[in-house]
């Protein structure tokens, strides 16, 4: 169990704070932030290695490519190129 030392301020702050679980997002790929998919580098079917590229989506003019986390098969691609998408937005999954 972790334990915090906060100020005052910062213990009545973290009160009003909500607690969150990380959801489980190992078998998808999420836009992680509101951009613009700039490419898509897999196909559906395809194996890749944790590192490789998987898309690129751009956001404030900063193109940020997102990779495979780990080795896996590409299952389905929800997202294409040109397409303009929401934070947490479903790009890809994986088998």
């Amino acid at each position: 169990m972790p334990v915090y030392v906060w100020t005052e301020a910062e213990a009545a702050s973290a009160r009003l704070m909500p607690v969150t679980t990380a959801s489980d997002s190992g078998k998808k790929l999420l836009c992680p932030m509101p951009g613009l998919v700039v490419s898509i580098a897999v196909t559906e079917g395809q194996e890749v290695k944790a590192g490789e590229t998987l898309a690129v989506v751009e956001a404030m003019k900063m193109q940020n490519v997102l990779r495979a986390e780990q080795d896996g098969t590409v299952k389905k691609i929800h997202a294409s190129a040109g397409a303009t998408l929401a934070v947490d937005a479903l790009i890809l999954e994986f088998a």
